[in-house]
């Protein structure tokens, strides 16, 4: 008998991550959806057979690991984990508040972490699978006002690429998203501090559009998922013309 699908997935009571669980459950899928935001996760609409909510911190690493093994025993195997947890405050690497820098690095990078040490070599004895992580543009394009979170995002990328190259045959696929701005409420974290300027030379993308380019992108095996066109052409700039990228965003935010 073939086992039905089970999602794992962090930052499941908002944004990007409730959509996901949403899609899945309507999909047919198990979702252990994963937050520390309790009355988020309660918006998830599902069946004890085919939805745990579950309230966790994933910068602790022994919740984390509980979490997954709660999912494997009340649901079943996990066949795919979407790392969606992440915070955007935004400010001047000088100026913002010390601890607020490291607790970005310690959800959007270390979270991933504690995930995919609970989850990755589950997934990899099984041999198959699919580990999701959500970095950003922001993890290839560095801005002012957003270092912390550059920082954060640059991490992510090159520890899901790592991870990627680690294991290029064992089954499990591994995918590094890396949208631009998304219209979530995460949004309303980097609002509420400081905006840059540069983000508004585009519109943000709909949550939509980043999920449909996963699905494409496992359908053809890719590693790389740059939702949009213009996520292609931000990242290309970069590589290849980052003078005129840094010229442009000192333009854009006077400084």
């Amino acid at each position: 008998m073939t086992e039905r699908e089970v999602h794992f997935i962090t930052g499941a009571g908002s944004g990007m991550g409730r959509l996901a669980a949403q899609r899945a459950l309507a999909a047919g899928a198990a979702v252990a959806a994963v937050d520390i935001n309790e009355a988020g996760l309660n918006q998830l609409e599902g069946q004890p057979d085919n939805l745990l909510r579950l309230v966790v911190d994933i910068t602790d690493f022994e919740a984390v690991k509980a979490a997954v093994i709660k999912t494997e025993q009340q649901l079943d195997p996990i066949t795919r984990v979407m790392n969606a947890a992440a915070i955007m405050p935004y400010g001047l690497l000088e100026q913002q508040d010390n601890a607020t820098i490291h607790r970005i690095m310690a959800i959007n990078y270390g979270g991933l972490v504690n995930v995919a040490q609970a989850t990755f070599p589950l997934m990899k004895r099984r041999g198959r699978g699919q580990f999701i992580s959500f970095s950003s543009l922001a993890g290839h394009i560095p801005l002012i006002y957003v270092g912390a979170y550059n920082a954060s995002k640059f991490a992510v990328t090159a520890f899901t690429e790592v991870l990627h190259h680690e294991n290029r045959d064992c089954g499990v696929q591994v995918l590094c998203v890396c949208p631009p701005a998304v219209n979530t409420p995460l949004l309303d974290q980097g609002r509420a501090t400081i905006w840059p300027k540069s983000l508004d030379l585009t519109p943000p993308i709909r949550p939509e559009q980043v999920l449909d380019a996963i699905d494409r992108a496992i359908e053809k095996g890719r590693f790389w998922v740059f939702p949009g066109l213009l996520a292609n052409i931000y990242y290309r700039l970069r590589r290849w013309a980052p003078r005129f990228g840094w010229w442009l965003n000192h333009r854009l935010e006077g400084r």
